[in-house]
């Protein structure tokens, strides 16, 4: 069936008799590759007969063959969703889904959810909520964990297979767009990314040695996940091109960190990363997220451009708009950042985390927690229901100075890739403090210590209260509360200069906080520390 056939099938599918179901709410989506008829309580989705370079649907057996693959690739993290693949009998004009005889065309049977529950809907009209970001950080970090990875024979994740998909977007875009803008910005990106392939060549190697290169999703973005009876749902992975979707699990990061910044939603953008790389523990993906995340925007640039050609003779004007601002968004993830290195200090129930979680978020900082590398290197302190004591265990000297000594190389490396970076933990010794003061000094970064503080009696009570509680990573009781109140010393004198001290028992929030350590990156170290109180 070619492509005015589709068209004519497309018509003849209004026609409710065609459907085994009731076919009420007939709606008709059309992307750049597919159409996606939604009848009653189903979806059904039929690929254009189309050949466009990365995918080559021209013949019914290729069409029947990706659609099996789309419901077996779909059915890892969207089991429910993805119910069949279902042939189409008769003809064009008088299709029957599921009926006898040869099939004319293919469709991949759905279960049909609301459209307001696409996460890209909810974007653009703000109900979109940190919960749901949490809920995508589970999924994803889990799935990545899950799937398999690429052999060492496979071309996927090397470092030429990596760069071929970035050039050949920038060819299919300026076979679309001949404004001058345009090549001008495609070629920026061009001389950028030719330069960030080269300098990132043997991390390329690297990450496919150490396992990153598995069998994703490979089109994971805001209008590709659906809230669904509460929870969000992630479908319509790629199928028609194995190169896409056997990638650098931080390429699938990547893809979806720029479509939350491209809906305005940088907050939400690096709660998910930070969600993600706490879980995962993949913080030296971050040195090739920048490459990844320019890539990711020139694909849904390429997208637009493939609209616009699609759309010719109707308005373009939004195909136009979207390629414009992804092409812009793309060459931002060339700009360097401002790079910081944050350290906290306070004891336990302080505030710390609670407050720096949003702080990293609207700075567009990486937070790494002393709580969560300890159990990455030592598991949890607790055995049998009792705690480790203070001084032994996983709370040794031994595994406190190599925890540390963790976050001084995670922060180092961030850094390095470009990013600031807060360090959540206690710093309650200068022994501790010093190598990261080194650090910023050898990176040629400033440096600022996040003093939390509050009274003795509020602290037991949070520390209290987050043990009921049961749901904070820290393992910290009041037995390791009372120890720090007596031996803590505090900070000495020559550190208060690059110190911000925040009293956590008045109202304070985030943005204050945030306004306070800006304000303090413009003055010289010289400068008398900054205080929060309200």
């Amino acid at each position: 069936m070619h492509e005015n056939s589709q068209q004519i099938l497309i018509r003849a599918l209004r026609n409710p008799s065609v459907f085994p179901h009731a076919a009420d709410r007939w709606q008709l989506i059309e992307t750049h590759i597919s159409w996606v008829v939604l009848c009653g309580p189903y979806a059904y989705k039929i690929k254009k007969a189309l050949d466009l370079g990365f995918l080559d649907f021209t013949t019914l057996v290729k069409r029947r063959f990706y659609c099996e693959e789309e419901l077996r690739l779909n059915s890892r993290l969207a089991p429910d969703l993805y119910l069949a693949v279902v042939p189409v009998t008769g003809t064009a004009a008088q299709p029957q889904l599921g009926g006898p005889g040869a099939a004319v065309e293919y469709a991949v049977k759905m279960r049909r959810f609301s459209q307001c529950g696409l996460l890209s809907d909810m974007a653009r009209h703000d109900r979109l909520k940190d919960t749901h970001i949490d809920q995508i950080v589970t999924q994803v970090a889990k799935f990545h964990l899950e799937i398999p990875c690429a052999s060492a024979e496979a071309p996927y994740g090397t470092p030429d297979h990596v760069h071929a998909p970035v050039l050949e977007n920038y060819v299919q875009i300026l076979e679309h767009t001949d404004d001058p803008r345009h090549v001008q910005w495609i070629n920026d990106l061009k001389v950028w990314t030719d330069r960030q392939h080269r300098r990132c060549y043997r991390q390329f190697e690297r990450r496919k040695q150490q396992g990153f290169v598995r069998e994703c999703h490979g089109d994971m973005h805001l209008g590709n996940i659906a809230m669904v009876d509460d929870a969000p749902v992630i479908f319509d992975g790629i199928e028609f091109n194995p190169d896409l979707y056997w990638i650098d699990v931080m390429s699938e990061v990547a893809f979806l960190f720029m479509d939350l910044e491209g809906h305005d939603k940088r907050d939400y953008a690096f709660r998910f990363l930070n969600g993600y790389l706490e879980l995962s523990g993949d913080y030296s993906g971050l040195q090739v997220l920048p490459y990844y995340l320019a890539y990711r925007a020139t694909v849904r640039a390429k997208i637009a451009s493939i609209r616009l050609i699609q759309d010719s003779g109707r308005d373009t004007s939004q195909s136009l708009e979207e390629l414009e601002r992804h092409l812009k968004l793309a060459i931002s993830y060339t700009q360097p950042q401002r790079r910081v290195l944050l350290i906290t200090h306070g004891l336990s129930g302080s505030g710390k985390s609670t407050l720096l979680a949003p702080i990293s978020e609207h700075m567009g900082a990486i937070r790494i927690r002393s709580d969560r590398e300890r159990q990455r290197l030592f598991g949890k302190g607790e055995r049998d229901g009792v705690a480790a004591g203070i001084g032994s265990g996983v709370y040794s000297s031994d595994a406190t100075l190599q925890t540390y000594a963790t976050l001084e190389n995670l922060a180092q490396g961030i850094l390095e890739s470009g990013y600031p970076v807060i360090v959540d933990a206690t710093f309650l010794t200068r022994s501790q403090r010093e190598p990261f003061k080194l650090l910023a000094r050898r990176l040629e970064v400033p440096l600022r210590i996040l003093f939390f503080h509050a009274d003795a009696a509020e602290l037991k009570r949070r520390v209290e209260a987050r043990r009921r509680n049961g749901r904070d990573i820290s393992e910290a009781d009041l037995t390791v509360l009372e120890h720090q109140l007596q031996v803590y010393s505090g900070l000495e004198a020559d550190e208060q200069n690059d110190t911000i001290a925040i009293d956590t028992q008045s109202t304070c929030d985030s943005r204050k906080i945030l306004a306070l350590i800006t304000n303090s990156l413009m003055q010289p170290p010289e400068y008398p520390a900054g205080r929060v109180r309200g």
